[in-house]
């Protein structure tokens, strides 16, 4: 079991590395890569806390390979350290899972800042970058917004007992307490089930369930009770 934060420190740069040496003194146990070949090794055996990456170490396609390692260590904070990028570039490396990105002279001392606030859950972003944030906010948003607009048009098909079933089945129910609560058999709610598949266009009741968690509880009330406005549908 890791007792200590543990940081790779992936560069081929002498007086680099150097300075993240001097950087993670104290904070962290570090062990260094020289390649990508080798990071991509260190990092699936080892799970690092934190990686700062030298991107002169990535191929031509940077974009997948930060995206490769991101995926292969969802827990590992990767500090990249680049000469100047132009902003969509930049951003981009944001969204395959780097937490910072950092100019190559960046003194030991302001490194030390900068992992203090990834290892918080932070993101040591440039300023220019948030027009970029805020159009991804909307971009999701949006999208958010249409996903559950076509999720209200399906719940709309159902009848009122169906979608009491389907919600009963989103609050964890079991078929035999949905019997029991609505004073029906079991059988009868398999057949509402059949019907709520069908209509919904999915497979199983753990589809059905993440379906009426996660989703309806996220519409506007006004849109929701248009169909049904039995209150205890939404408790």
């Amino acid at each position: 079991m890791k007792t200590t934060m543990l940081t790779l420190l992936a560069c081929s740069n002498s007086e680099l590395l150097a300075r993240w040496e001097g950087s993670v003194f104290s904070m962290s146990s570090a062990i260094t890569a020289n390649s990508l070949r080798q990071t991509r090794d260190k990092i699936h055996k080892l799970q690092p806390d934190l990686l700062l990456l030298d991107y002169n170490l990535l191929g031509p396609d940077q974009q997948k390979d930060v995206l490769e390692i991101a995926i292969s260590a969802p827990q590992t904070k990767i500090l990249l350290f680049s000469p100047k990028l132009p902003d969509n570039v930049e951003w981009m490396l944001f969204k395959s899972g780097i937490k910072g990105c950092c100019d190559l002279t960046m003194p030991a001392e302001q490194i030390r800042y900068a992992i203090k606030a990834i290892l918080k859950g932070e993101l040591w972003i440039r300023r220019s970058l948030t027009s970029f944030m805020l159009d991804e906010l909307v971009e999701v948003s949006m999208e958010k917004e249409r996903i559950e607009s076509a999720i209200h048009d399906l719940l709309s098909n159902l009848t009122k007992r169906e979608y009491e079933i389907a919600m009963l089945v989103g609050h964890g129910e079991s078929n035999k307490r949905i019997a029991n609560r609505l004073d029906i058999t079991e059988r009868t709610v398999k057949a509402h089930l059949t019907e709520i598949f069908r209509k919904l266009q999915i497979s199983d009741r753990i589809k059905l369930a993440l379906m009426m968690k996660d989703t309806v509880s996220a519409i506007k009330p006004s849109q929701a009770s248009q169909p049904f406005n039995h209150p205890s549908y939404f408790a």
